[in-house]
């Protein structure tokens, strides 16, 4: 046996056994339990789970929000990071300096800071309504964190100002993309948009597909932001599932149901990212 090999691993493999294996297990087993934060675990099944699907309303809306927030968020913000990542990949003057500016947000955008300022730029009293005002857009302030239409939207927008990560990772596959392919292309006659859809786009799909998968499973788990600026509100328009599960789970102090809601976001993210790999063959080219 090589021992030495082993000592050099021990200390994560304690880590992994004591800080990620032995909780993931034991939150399966308290999904099947009547479990409060005092007291002893009592099983009871899949009563937890019957009673998330059969009973609770309020899990079908957290989902419902969760949905709606991902499939306008996820487009909205890997939109933005390639549009600014096909703008920095020359070298000009302080290019180092912009990408690092717009890298900040993916840094800050989840603090409780910088959601604490969304919700005062977004409130009746707010920067984004006297910008409307001035330009004759509105008539009367809107509490846009407060209104059950609106109040998703600023959250989506919030996600989408968040382009950093993303943006840094398309850089990097811009920059792996072969000139002569470009230059072959311009003398061909092909236009600016014809290289970037002919070109870009389907040498860039790799990198699309890993950027896709991991701003879904992020903003599937989006909590501190939703908690912060409307804690849920209005009439649950934006209560996402992590929302939920946090209340639930620790609020309400009901830690089997809690654990119960966390398997189940498991299994739907697992679901979620089997058909995200499984359907990549038809719209992701590898060069090799």
């Amino acid at each position: 046996m090589n021992l030495e090999g082993y000592a050099f691993i021990l200390p994560w493999l304690i880590g992994f056994l004591a800080f990620m294996l032995y909780p993931l297990l034991m939150s399966l087993y308290y999904s099947f339990t009547k479990y409060s934060i005092v007291g002893n675990p009592e099983w009871i099944g899949l009563q937890n789970y019957l009673t998330i699907f059969l009973t609770d309303e309020k899990f079908w809306m957290s989902l419902k929000v969760t949905f709606f927030y991902v499939v306008f968020a996820v487009p909205l913000r890997l939109a933005a990071a390639l549009a600014l990542a096909m703008l920095f990949k020359k070298a000009r003057p302080l290019t180092n300096f912009y990408r690092a500016a717009y890298y900040v947000p993916s840094i800050l955008g989840g603090s409780v800071a910088i959601s604490v300022v969304w919700r005062q730029l977004f409130g009746s009293k707010g920067a984004f309504n006297d910008i409307l005002l001035s330009l004759g857009l509105i008539n009367q302030r809107i509490s846009w964190i407060g209104t059950p239409d609106t109040a998703i939207w600023t959250l989506i927008l919030l996600a989408a100002w968040q382009f950093g990560s993303p943006m840094i990772v398309f850089l990097a596959g811009l920059k792996q993309i072969p000139k002569s392919l470009y230059e072959a292309a311009k003398i061909d006659g092909a236009s600016k948009w014809q290289q970037f859809t002919r070109i870009t786009i389907p040498l860039l799909t790799p990198v699309i597909f890993f950027n896709l998968l991991m701003q879904m499973v992020r903003l599937f788990l989006m909590f501190t932001q939703a908690f912060i600026i409307t804690d849920g509100g209005p009439l649950d328009r934006t209560l996402v599932y992590a929302l939920y599960l946090y209340r639930k789970g620790i609020s309400f102090g009901h830690l089997g149901y809690g654990s119960a809601l966390a398997w189940i976001i498991l299994v739907i993210l697992t679901v979620a990212t089997i058909i995200i790999f499984k359907t990549s063959n038809k719209w992701v080219y590898y060069e090799s």
